[in-house]
Protein backbone atom coordinates (compact mmCIF):
# COMPACT_ATOMS: atom_id res chain seq x y z
CA UNK A 1 0.00 0.00 0.00
CA UNK A 2 1.28 3.83 -0.78
CA UNK A 3 1.60 4.73 2.95
CA UNK A 4 2.18 7.93 4.65
CA UNK A 5 3.71 7.77 7.83
CA UNK A 6 2.89 9.99 10.88
CA UNK A 7 4.59 9.87 14.21
CA UNK A 8 7.05 11.41 16.71
CA UNK A 9 7.70 9.26 19.48
CA UNK A 10 10.16 6.43 20.69
CA UNK A 11 6.95 4.32 21.07
CA UNK A 12 6.08 5.10 16.95
CA UNK A 13 9.48 3.67 15.86
CA UNK A 14 8.70 -0.27 15.65
CA UNK A 15 5.77 0.62 13.92
CA UNK A 16 7.72 2.80 11.03
CA UNK A 17 9.95 0.01 11.19
CA UNK A 18 7.51 -2.89 10.42
CA UNK A 19 5.97 -0.84 7.70
CA UNK A 20 9.23 -0.73 5.78
CA UNK A 21 9.90 -4.46 6.48
CA UNK A 22 6.76 -5.67 5.07
CA UNK A 23 7.41 -4.04 1.57
CA UNK A 24 4.79 -1.39 1.91
CA UNK A 25 5.87 1.96 -0.13
CA UNK A 26 6.04 4.61 2.22
CA UNK A 27 5.90 8.08 0.30
CA UNK A 28 6.77 9.80 3.18
CA UNK A 29 7.14 10.23 6.92
CA UNK A 30 5.60 13.22 8.67
CA UNK A 31 7.37 13.80 12.76
CA UNK A 32 7.00 17.52 14.93
CA UNK A 33 9.42 19.95 13.90
CA UNK A 34 13.15 19.36 16.20
CA UNK A 35 13.11 20.75 19.79
CA UNK A 36 15.85 21.80 21.85
CA UNK A 37 16.72 19.54 24.83
CA UNK A 38 19.24 19.50 27.51
CA UNK A 39 21.93 22.46 28.64
CA UNK A 40 22.35 23.58 25.32
CA UNK A 41 19.02 23.81 24.10
CA UNK A 42 20.27 22.62 21.18
CA UNK A 43 17.85 21.28 18.16
CA UNK A 44 17.23 17.75 18.54
CA UNK A 45 15.26 15.33 15.96
CA UNK A 46 12.36 13.62 16.85
CA UNK A 47 13.08 10.04 17.34
CA UNK A 48 10.98 9.55 14.00
CA UNK A 49 12.96 11.65 12.25
CA UNK A 50 16.17 9.98 13.25
CA UNK A 51 15.11 6.49 12.63
CA UNK A 52 13.95 7.58 8.75
CA UNK A 53 17.40 9.18 8.17
CA UNK A 54 18.83 5.86 8.72
CA UNK A 55 16.64 4.36 5.76
CA UNK A 56 16.74 7.76 3.54
CA UNK A 57 13.42 8.21 3.98
CA UNK A 58 11.54 11.65 2.85
CA UNK A 59 10.95 13.39 5.89
CA UNK A 60 8.39 16.59 6.38
CA UNK A 61 7.85 18.66 9.24
CA UNK A 62 5.13 21.14 9.84
CA UNK A 63 4.86 23.76 12.09
CA UNK A 64 1.10 22.70 11.93
CA UNK A 65 -0.40 19.97 10.33
CA UNK A 66 -3.50 22.34 9.67
CA UNK A 67 -1.92 24.10 7.48
CA UNK A 68 -2.49 24.57 3.72
CA UNK A 69 0.98 23.92 3.21
CA UNK A 70 0.27 20.39 4.84
CA UNK A 71 -2.83 19.67 3.53
CA UNK A 72 -1.57 20.41 -0.26
CA UNK A 73 1.63 18.06 0.45
CA UNK A 74 -1.02 15.23 1.27
CA UNK A 75 -2.53 16.12 -1.77
CA UNK A 76 -0.14 15.92 -4.10
CA UNK A 77 1.14 12.52 -3.00
CA UNK A 78 -2.35 10.84 -2.97
CA UNK A 79 -1.81 8.38 0.01
CA UNK A 80 -3.84 5.13 -0.60
CA UNK A 81 -3.45 4.93 3.70
CA UNK A 82 -2.25 7.39 6.73
CA UNK A 83 -0.81 5.58 8.97
CA UNK A 84 -0.50 7.64 13.00
CA UNK A 85 1.34 6.45 15.79
CA UNK A 86 1.53 9.21 18.65
CA UNK A 87 2.30 12.18 16.45
CA UNK A 88 1.16 14.84 18.96
CA UNK A 89 -1.11 17.03 16.91
CA UNK A 90 -4.88 16.67 16.19
CA UNK A 91 -5.15 15.89 11.68
CA UNK A 92 -7.57 18.27 10.51
CA UNK A 93 -10.53 16.38 8.35
CA UNK A 94 -8.73 17.54 5.17
CA UNK A 95 -6.39 14.74 5.82
CA UNK A 96 -8.05 12.55 7.84
CA UNK A 97 -11.09 12.10 4.64
CA UNK A 98 -8.14 12.10 1.64
CA UNK A 99 -6.83 8.69 1.54
CA UNK A 100 -8.96 5.67 0.05
CA UNK A 101 -8.39 3.21 3.04
CA UNK A 102 -8.69 6.08 5.42
CA UNK A 103 -6.61 7.54 8.21
CA UNK A 104 -5.52 4.67 10.82
CA UNK A 105 -3.98 5.24 14.78
CA UNK A 106 -2.11 2.94 17.02
CA UNK A 107 -3.51 3.76 20.43
CA UNK A 108 -1.40 2.31 23.78
CA UNK A 109 -4.87 1.49 25.41
CA UNK A 110 -8.09 -0.41 24.83
CA UNK A 111 -10.02 2.26 23.30
CA UNK A 112 -12.77 3.48 24.99
CA UNK A 113 -10.66 3.34 27.95
CA UNK A 114 -7.58 6.39 28.03
CA UNK A 115 -8.40 8.52 25.17
CA UNK A 116 -6.17 10.99 24.76
CA UNK A 117 -2.42 11.97 25.42
CA UNK A 118 -1.17 9.91 28.12
CA UNK A 119 -2.73 6.61 27.87
CA UNK A 120 -0.09 3.99 29.33
CA UNK A 121 1.20 6.64 31.84
CA UNK A 122 -2.33 6.99 33.55
CA UNK A 123 -3.21 3.36 33.63
CA UNK A 124 -0.22 2.57 35.40
CA UNK A 125 -1.04 5.47 37.82
CA UNK A 126 -4.57 4.30 38.59
CA UNK A 127 -3.16 0.91 39.27
CA UNK A 128 -4.95 -0.86 36.19
CA UNK A 129 -3.94 -4.44 35.85
CA UNK A 130 -4.56 -5.11 32.13
CA UNK A 131 -3.97 -2.59 28.91
CA UNK A 132 -3.54 -2.93 25.27
CA UNK A 133 -3.07 -1.74 21.88
CA UNK A 134 -5.67 -0.53 19.57
CA UNK A 135 -5.92 0.11 15.37
CA UNK A 136 -8.73 2.36 15.36
CA UNK A 137 -10.09 4.37 12.20
CA UNK A 138 -9.45 8.34 12.96
CA UNK A 139 -12.37 10.13 13.03
CA UNK A 140 -13.04 14.01 13.92
CA UNK A 141 -12.96 12.87 17.58
CA UNK A 142 -10.17 12.51 20.36
CA UNK A 143 -9.85 8.75 19.62
CA UNK A 144 -13.15 7.91 19.25
CA UNK A 145 -12.96 6.39 15.71
CA UNK A 146 -14.29 2.47 14.79
CA UNK A 147 -11.73 -0.23 16.41
CA UNK A 148 -10.09 -2.02 13.60
CA UNK A 149 -7.64 -4.61 15.98
CA UNK A 150 -7.05 -4.75 20.01
CA UNK A 151 -5.03 -7.38 22.05
CA UNK A 152 -4.52 -6.86 25.80
CA UNK A 153 -1.84 -7.27 28.03
CA UNK A 154 -1.58 -7.63 31.60
CA UNK A 155 0.81 -4.62 33.95
CA UNK A 156 2.79 -5.88 36.12
CA UNK A 157 2.60 -4.20 39.86
CA UNK A 158 6.51 -3.11 39.45
CA UNK A 159 6.67 -2.84 35.95
CA UNK A 160 7.56 0.92 34.70
CA UNK A 161 6.15 3.11 31.84
CA UNK A 162 9.16 2.70 29.79
CA UNK A 163 9.51 -0.72 29.65
CA UNK A 164 5.49 -0.82 29.48
CA UNK A 165 5.45 1.36 27.10
CA UNK A 166 8.04 -0.84 24.95
CA UNK A 167 5.93 -3.92 25.28
CA UNK A 168 2.38 -1.77 23.69
CA UNK A 169 4.96 -0.79 20.75
CA UNK A 170 5.91 -3.71 19.31
CA UNK A 171 2.89 -4.80 20.54
CA UNK A 172 0.98 -2.08 18.28
CA UNK A 173 3.89 -2.94 15.22
CA UNK A 174 2.41 -6.59 14.94
CA UNK A 175 -1.21 -5.83 14.97
CA UNK A 176 -0.85 -2.89 12.60
CA UNK A 177 1.16 -5.13 9.89
CA UNK A 178 -2.01 -7.75 10.28
CA UNK A 179 -4.42 -4.52 9.54
CA UNK A 180 -3.16 -2.96 6.73
CA UNK A 181 -3.81 -5.92 4.33
CA UNK A 182 -6.99 -6.98 6.06
CA UNK A 183 -8.09 -3.17 5.88
CA UNK A 184 -7.10 -3.54 1.80
CA UNK A 185 -8.82 -6.72 0.89
CA UNK A 186 -12.18 -5.01 3.44
CA UNK A 187 -12.00 -7.64 5.66
CA UNK A 188 -12.74 -5.51 8.39
CA UNK A 189 -15.35 -5.70 11.35
CA UNK A 190 -15.27 -2.07 12.10
CA UNK A 191 -16.81 -1.96 15.64
CA UNK A 192 -17.99 1.16 17.49
CA UNK A 193 -16.57 2.75 20.58
CA UNK A 194 -18.87 2.85 23.50
CA UNK A 195 -18.47 6.58 24.84
CA UNK A 196 -20.09 5.28 28.21
CA UNK A 197 -17.24 3.03 28.90
CA UNK A 198 -14.76 6.08 27.85
CA UNK A 199 -12.16 7.34 29.98
CA UNK A 200 -9.79 10.33 29.33
CA UNK A 201 -5.65 10.22 29.73
CA UNK A 202 -5.16 13.85 30.42
CA UNK A 203 -1.40 15.02 29.59
CA UNK A 204 1.20 14.49 32.73
CA UNK A 205 1.37 17.74 33.98
CA UNK A 206 4.45 19.23 36.18
CA UNK A 207 2.00 19.20 39.71
CA UNK A 208 1.69 14.89 38.70
CA UNK A 209 5.41 14.95 39.26
CA UNK A 210 5.03 15.57 43.13
CA UNK A 211 5.02 12.99 45.68
CA UNK A 212 2.46 13.31 48.48
CA UNK A 213 3.64 11.04 51.20
CA UNK A 214 -0.30 11.16 52.68
CA UNK A 215 -0.90 9.22 49.72
CA UNK A 216 -1.20 5.35 50.46
CA UNK A 217 2.03 2.84 49.26
CA UNK A 218 0.62 1.55 46.26
CA UNK A 219 -0.58 5.39 45.13
CA UNK A 220 2.87 6.34 45.53
CA UNK A 221 4.34 3.65 44.13
CA UNK A 222 2.03 3.16 41.11
CA UNK A 223 2.91 7.27 40.67
CA UNK A 224 6.41 6.55 40.54
CA UNK A 225 6.78 3.61 38.24
CA UNK A 226 4.13 5.14 36.06
CA UNK A 227 6.67 8.47 35.42
CA UNK A 228 9.87 6.52 34.94
CA UNK A 229 12.40 7.17 33.19
CA UNK A 230 10.79 10.32 32.30
CA UNK A 231 10.33 12.97 33.93
CA UNK A 232 10.49 11.29 37.11
CA UNK A 233 8.63 11.63 40.18
CA UNK A 234 10.27 14.09 43.34
CA UNK A 235 10.22 14.98 47.01
CA UNK A 236 11.87 17.36 48.57
CA UNK A 237 14.35 16.79 51.21
CA UNK A 238 16.61 19.48 52.87
CA UNK A 239 15.06 22.04 50.32
CA UNK A 240 16.20 20.52 47.06
CA UNK A 241 14.12 18.48 44.43
CA UNK A 242 15.25 14.52 44.78
CA UNK A 243 13.64 12.29 41.69
CA UNK A 244 12.53 8.74 42.74
CA UNK A 245 12.36 6.41 39.75
CA UNK A 246 12.38 2.33 41.15
CA UNK A 247 10.20 1.74 44.28
CA UNK A 248 8.35 -1.73 45.83
CA UNK A 249 5.54 -2.26 48.27
CA UNK A 250 6.54 -3.50 51.24
CA UNK A 251 3.22 -3.35 53.32
CA UNK A 252 -0.26 -1.66 52.46
CA UNK A 253 -1.74 -1.07 55.36
CA UNK A 254 -0.30 0.41 58.73
CA UNK A 255 -0.91 4.22 59.63
CA UNK A 256 2.69 6.03 60.61
CA UNK A 257 4.21 9.24 59.60
CA UNK A 258 3.91 9.72 56.32
CA UNK A 259 6.93 11.01 54.38
CA UNK A 260 8.92 9.51 57.73
CA UNK A 261 12.07 7.36 56.31
CA UNK A 262 12.08 4.58 59.06
CA UNK A 263 15.14 2.49 57.90
CA UNK A 264 17.39 1.44 55.85
CA UNK A 265 17.98 -1.71 53.48
CA UNK A 266 20.52 -3.65 51.44
CA UNK A 267 18.80 -2.20 48.64
CA UNK A 268 17.95 1.05 49.32
CA UNK A 269 15.44 2.98 52.09
CA UNK A 270 11.92 2.24 53.49
CA UNK A 271 9.45 5.30 54.09
CA UNK A 272 6.07 5.16 55.73
CA UNK A 273 2.78 6.74 53.91
CA UNK A 274 -0.23 7.78 54.57
CA UNK A 275 -0.98 3.82 54.78
CA UNK A 276 1.35 1.55 54.12
CA UNK A 277 5.21 1.37 53.53
CA UNK A 278 7.37 1.83 50.51
CA UNK A 279 10.79 0.79 49.62
CA UNK A 280 12.88 3.48 47.49
CA UNK A 281 15.28 1.70 45.24
CA UNK A 282 16.43 4.14 42.70
CA UNK A 283 17.11 8.21 42.76
CA UNK A 284 18.24 11.26 41.80
CA UNK A 285 19.98 14.50 43.22
CA UNK A 286 19.44 17.44 41.81
CA UNK A 287 22.68 17.90 39.09
CA UNK A 288 24.06 14.27 40.25
CA UNK A 289 23.37 10.97 37.81
CA UNK A 290 20.66 8.46 39.17
CA UNK A 291 21.90 5.96 41.39
CA UNK A 292 20.55 3.14 43.51
CA UNK A 293 19.01 4.05 47.16
CA UNK A 294 21.57 2.15 48.72
CA UNK A 295 24.30 4.26 47.49
CA UNK A 296 22.54 7.50 48.42
CA UNK A 297 22.19 6.17 51.63
CA UNK A 298 25.57 4.97 52.06
CA UNK A 299 27.04 8.20 51.12
CA UNK A 300 26.01 9.98 54.34
CA UNK A 301 22.91 11.60 52.33
CA UNK A 302 19.80 10.83 53.80
CA UNK A 303 19.48 8.55 57.41
CA UNK A 304 16.33 7.09 59.28
CA UNK A 305 14.01 9.37 61.47
CA UNK A 306 14.46 12.14 58.86
CA UNK A 307 11.15 13.52 57.18
CA UNK A 308 10.34 13.31 53.16
CA UNK A 309 8.93 16.54 51.43
CA UNK A 310 4.61 16.12 51.36
CA UNK A 311 2.08 17.88 49.35
CA UNK A 312 2.49 21.84 49.65
CA UNK A 313 6.06 22.01 50.85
Amino acid sequence: MKIIFMGTSEFAVPSLEAIISNGHELLGVVTQPDRPRGRGHKLHPTPIKAYAQTCNLPIMQFNKIKSQEAIKWFQVLQPEIVVVVSYGQIIPAEIINLPMYGCINVHASLLPEYRGAAPIQRAIMDGKTRTGTTIMYMDKGLDTGDIILQTAVDIGTDITHGELESILAKQGADLLIKALPAIKAGNINRVSQDDAQASYASMIKVEDELLNWEQNAWSLHNRIRALSPQPGCYTVYQHEKLKIFKSRVISADGAGTPGLVVSATKTGFMVETGSGIIEILELQKAGRKRMSACDFMNGGNIKPGVLMGCQGE
